[in-house]
């Protein structure tokens, strides 16, 4: 339930807390298994835990889903043994060697007989809509996946008008801030670890993990390089990168956090299961518009 990697959406406009008319909308495009000559399939399933068999969990201020993806596993080495002899074959009966359209068909049509016999491999992605700020927070680090989520959201809801969070193009004037010891966001330190890349074609990089970023041997990189990643850091409480697409990842828990609510046990696993989320979703909501606040700010004065 702790999120590790997220990327932010703003809404322009809220979205509906209804219980009953969400739940609704949400199981309409619940999960179903891929069938025999399905490749992918993707839908709504159980965001708490699966013995809690509801689509929608509300939270506090707003409401928790999860979207599960099923997709068929053919390692490429399987394709390729079995197709070969078929290219041959084909190629034999011809007298000439397959065209790449015609290999790519012949692989298509293979691929097709293989998938029913074909392993299944499931993932569970979370999310989170917070009423309070109008923001979805998804638990994915891949911009691709977190486009999937909201294009089977807004086929559920009808509609859902979502931005990033952050202006990419501003943000990174921040970073080189950021990597400075200027203007953080508040309650966050420089934490140790960076990554900058120059602007021109050949894009030297540059990638510092556990190094003290205030060292000239950092700071001189500032010259000729831009701040793609850098870390912040609370006393007590996340430690997280902020990457130049807006992205959150590496996201950690301080021990104090996440101890909270050790005396709850898991006798009650669902009453465990929501206080965990409130603190998770609490946390995250207090670093996250530290660092909108902080942008917001930094923005007005310029």
């Amino acid at each position: 339930m702790w999120f590790k990697n997220i990327r932010v959406y703003k809404l322009t406009g809220p979205l509906s807390t209804d219980p009953q008319q969400l739940e609704a909308a949400l199981a309409e495009f619940k999960f179903a298994p891929c069938t025999g000559q399905e490749a992918v399939k993707t839908g709504f399933s159980f965001p708490l835990h699966a013995s809690i068999k509801q689509y929608l969990h509300p939270m506090a201020q707003g409401w928790l889903f999860a979207v599960k993806r099923q997709e068929k596993v053919l390692p490429a080495a399987v394709i390729n043994e079995e197709l070969q002899p078929k290219i041959d074959a084909m190629a034999a009966e011809q007298g000439r060697s397959l065209s790449r359209k015609e290999k790519q068909s012949l692989k298509e049509e293979l691929i097709q007989t293989l998938l029913p016999r074909a392993f299944s491999r499931s993932t569970l992605t979370h999310g989170y809509y917070d009423a309070e700020h109008n923001w979805l927070v998804i638990n994915t680090g891949g911009a691709g996946k977190a486009e999937d989520i909201l294009a089977l959201l807004r086929k559920a809801l009808g509609s859902l008008p979502a931005l990033p969070w952050l202006d990419n193009h501003k943000l990174n004037s921040h970073l080189q801030l950021w990597l400075q010891n200027q203007a953080l966001p508040e309650g966050f330190v420089l934490g140790n670890d960076a990554e900058l890349k120059a602007p021109d074609e050949e894009g030297a990089k540059v990638k510092f993990t556990n190094h003290l970023l205030s060292a000239d041997e950092v700071q001189s990189h500032l010259q000729d390089k831009l701040v793609t990643k850098i870390a912040l850091q609370q006393t007590e409480g996340l430690s997280l990168h902020v990457s130049d697409d807006s992205s959150i990842k590496g996201i950690k828990y301080h021990e104090l956090l996440t101890g909270q609510n050790e005396e709850l046990g898991w006798e009650d696993l669902s009453l465990r299961l929501d206080a965990d989320l409130l603190l998770m979703s609490s946390s995250l909501n207090q670093a996250l518009q530290a660092i909108a606040n902080q942008l917001q700010h930094a923005n007005n004065e310029s």
